[in-house]
C-alpha cells in the first residue's frame, strides 16, 4: 500500500497498522525471546546505573550526575516502545489508534531530542574537566547541573509538543501501514492525505536545530579537549586524559549514528527493502540503551568495582 493508494480509498482511517519482520511473520514468536531479553537487560542495565549513582555518595559528582540522566533517558526510550514490540511479536496485535500512535512518538521523539541535549552536557562536562580542572568544582555546581538538566528537558518538549497536533489535523484513509513496530513523525506524515510541506520543514528544523547544534558542539568540544591534551608533556597523562572520554565517545558514536542513517533512509532511501529499515529501527532505538550501561560500566572504574561489588555481595 502506498500513499496514492489511500487518496483514493474512500473511508477514513481510525488506525495505523505497525510492521513486524516482513515476510517473517511466522517467526515472530520466536525472534520475541532475544527481544524480550535485550529489552530485559537494558531495562536491568539502566535501573542499576541509577541505584548504584543514587546509593554512592561518592558518585554524586558531575559527572555520574549526568550519567543517570543518560540512564534515565534510556529507561524512558526502552519503555516507549516495549508495548507495541511485544504486542506485535507475542499476539500480533498491529493496529494502534491515532491518539496512542501521536502519543507514543510524542515522547520517541522528547526522549531521543532529550539524550542528545544529555550528551552535549557530558561533553561540557569532559571540556571543563580536562581543559579547565581547576575550575571544575565552581563550573558544574549542583545548580548548574539541574538548569542544564531542566532546560534539556524545556527543548526537547517544547520542540516536540507541535508534532501531535500538526499529524492530527489531517485525514488518513484507508488503513496505514508503517514501517516499524513502533510510531515516528516521519513515518506517519508520508501517509497523510494533505499537504505536509509545513511538517516536513518543521521535521527538519527540529533535526537541525537539536542533533545538528548539539553534534557540532560535541565535535568542537572534543577537538578543544584533543588540543588541550596534546599540549601536556606527559604521555601517561595524555592517555589517562583520553581514557575518561573513551566511554562518552562509545555512547556518542552509538546514538548519532543509527539516528542519522534512520533519517537519511527515511528522507532519501525510500527504495531500501522493508526489513533493512525495520532493522535500522530496532538498531536507533534499542542499541543506545541496550549499550551505553554496558559501556560505562566497562569503561569507568568507579561504575565497574560498584557493579561487581553489588553482584558479589
Amino acid at each position: 500500500m502506498t500513499p496514492g493508494t489511500l487518496e483514493n480509498s474512500s473511508s477514513t482511517s481510525s488506525t495505523f497498522l505497525l510492521s513486524g519482520l516482513p515476510g517473517l511473520g511466522h517467526v515472530h514468536l520466536w525472534v520475541s525471546i532475544p527481544l524480550c531479553f535485550l529489552y530485559l537487560v537494558s531495562i536491568l542495565g539502566n535501573c542499576t546505573v541509577l541505584f548504584i549513582i543514587k546509593t554512592e555518595p561518592s558518585l554524586h559528582e558531575p559527572m555520574y550526575l549526568f550519567l543517570s540522566m543518560l540512564a534515565l533517558t534510556d529507561l524512558g526510550l526502552s519503555l516507549c516502545t516495549l508495548p507495541t514490540v511485544l504486542g506485535i511479536f507475542w499476539a500480533g496485535a498491529r493496529a494502534i489508534g491515532h491518539d496512542a500512535c501521536f502519543a507514543q512518538l510524542f515522547f520517541i521523539h522528547c526522549l531521543s531530542f532529550l539524550e542528545s541535549s544529555v550528551l552535549l552536557s557530558m561533553a561540557f562536562d569532559r571540556f571543563v574537566a580536562i581543559c579547565r580542572p581547576l575550575h571544575y568544582a565552581s563550573v558544574l555546581t549542583a545548580t548548574v547541573i539541574g538548569r542544564m538538566g531542566l532546560a534539556s528537558v524545556g527543548r526537547s518538549v517544547a520542540l516536540i509538543f507541535p508534532l501531535p497536533f500538526m499529524l492530527k489535523r489531517f485525514p488518513y484513509r484507508g488503513t496505514p501501514v508503517l514501517s516499524h513496530p513502533y510510531c515516528l513523525h516521519q513515518e506517519v506524515m508520508k501517509w497523510a492525505c494533505a499537504d505536509i510541506r509545513a511538517n516536513s520543514i518543521y521535521g527538519m528544523f527540529v533535526i537541525v536545530s537539536t542533533v545538528g547544534v548539539d553534534l557540532l558542539l560535541i565535535l568542537l568540544s572534543y577537538v578543544l579537549i584533543l588540543r588541550s591534551v596534546l599540549s601536556v608533556a606527559s604521555r601517561a597523562q595524555r592517555l589517562k586524559a583520553l581514557n575518561t572520554c573513551a566511554a562518552h565517545t562509545c555512547a556518542v558514536l552509538l546514538f548519532y549514528i543509527p539516528m542519522i542513517g534512520l533519517s537519511v533512509m527515511h528522507r532519501f532511501g525510500k527504495q531500501a527493502p522493508h526489513l533493512v529499515q525495520v532493522i535500522m529501527g530496532f538498531v536507533y532505538l534499542l542499541l543506545p540503551p541496550l549499550m551505553n550501561p554496558i559501556v560505562y560500566s566497562v569503561k569507568t572504574k568507579q561504575i565497574r568495582d560498584r557493579v561487581i561489588r553489588a553482584f558479589c555481595h
